[in-house]
């Protein structure tokens, strides 16, 4: 039997505009899955909330301020990485304030229709997400 992997756990939020496109960020070239397109979120540090970890990972990469009552539960992810597994906790946000700006070195960002995403090429992880989108609309 192998040793477990260590449990990450994540939220992420689905950023969408009244169109329905969903945003996606493309991670840094120089760190781990560099140059896929992904939706934002980070790491649940101890003693966080999922919904706080959101909203503090929200306004550090992109510079905006969401509230706890702007969020909705979408979906959840399970997935093995080599070394880890990853439980995401994705939300639905459709308000926030403050203008998009990236602050962690992203290299761009895209608002994307669901049916087109895709066309991006995301992590693992992210991948389930596309078809619960696209399921949506």
């Amino acid at each position: 039997m192998q040793p477990k992997q260590p449990i990450i756990y994540v939220a992420a939020g689905v950023l969408e505009r009244e169109d329905g496109s969903v945003f996606l960020v493309q991670r840094p070239l120089h760190k781990e899955m560099g140059g896929l397109w992904e939706i934002p979120g980070g790491k649940i540090e101890v003693g966080e909330t999922p919904e706080e970890t959101l909203i503090r990972e929200l306004k550090e990469e992109l510079d905006i301020q969401i509230s706890v009552h702007d969020l909705s539960p979408l979906t959840f992810v399970s997935h093995v990485y080599e070394k880890f597994h990853l439980l995401m906790l994705v939300f639905l946000c459709r308000k926030w304030t403050g203008t998009i700006t990236l602050r962690e070195n992203q290299e761009t960002f895209e608002w994307v229709k669901p049916l087109d995403l895709n066309n991006y090429l995301m992590p693992d992880a992210d991948k389930p997400l596309i078809e619960v989108l696209q399921k949506r609309k």
